[in-house]
């Protein structure tokens, strides 16, 4: 068995002596693990960095089996990236998030394309605090925890929404809320495409934080999500401040 794909490096850690489990996320193969031989030589330790764009040439005897990478370098994301802080810390999270929640050996082309561009934006230095959350709510989405703010889960309406129900991931709007206001979710202006502040971006990852911790891990037996996430929420708070 073998087969060839670009992907975005996502993971690794040591196997044996001088080999390395690589993660990789591809965008028809979805992530997909496996050995480089060597990969921990001086020659390939800059290339297997995470968020680097790599060619690589997956090779097993069975499709089951874990297999072993060739891999060529297509982009180095890490060098632009390991100089600035923030830009590391979302490097990490998103990584730390596709490894934490992604079956393996799943194709998601829709997830994929977002995390290209959103890494890209990160290692341009443009401003990607709101792409980063967007692509959190990509994640969730398909992942079968999105949110849903097209109408008021109460009313129908289409007006005046302002809450997220937190069992539902719906809307709900200020006259459907009534008296349960204390128990629902804010809805941040920046999810429906209109001009947000500083608070409404920390309402935004405080929402994806909880259907990440409620809904996403729950439903893979994991209590916490990784605590790079929480360590760049805090850094993006601090930025904001």
């Amino acid at each position: 068995m073998d087969w060839r794909e670009e992907g975005i490096l996502i993971g690794t850690r040591r196997y044996g002596e001088n080999s390395v489990i690589v993660e990789l996320f591809f965008k028809k193969k979805g992530r997909h693990l496996g050995v480089v031989r060597g990969g921990s030589s001086k020659k390939l330790n800059p290339i297997l960095q995470l968020g680097n764009q790599l060619d690589a040439h997956w090779r097993a005897r069975l499709e089951d089996h874990l297999g072993s990478f060739s891999i060529d370098l297509v982009k180095s994301r890490a060098s632009l990236i390991m100089m600035d802080r923030s830009a590391l810390a979302g490097l990490s999270s998103v990584c730390g998030l596709l490894n934490f929640c992604l079956p393996e050996r799943e194709g998601n082309e829709r997830l994929y394309d977002k995390t290209f561009n959103l890494l890209e934006a990160i290692a341009s230095n443009k401003q990607w605090f709101l792409d980063y959350l967007s692509w959190e709510l990509t994640l969730l989405e398909e992942l079968g925890f999105g949110l849903d703010l097209s109408s008021c889960a109460v009313t129908g309406s289409l007006k005046n929404l302002k809450y997220i129900s937190p069992k539902s991931a719906r809307a709900v709007s200020f006259k459907g809320a009534g008296e349960w206001s204390n128990r629902l979710l804010p809805l941040p202006k920046c999810f429906l495409g209109l001009d947000y502040g500083k608070e409404d971006l920390m309402q935004g990852f405080f929402v994806t934080g909880y259907f990440l911790e409620n809904k996403v891990a729950s439903s893979i037996g994991q209590k916490l999500i990784p605590s790079s996430r929480n360590r760049l929420i805090e850094l993006i708070r601090q930025f904001e401040s």
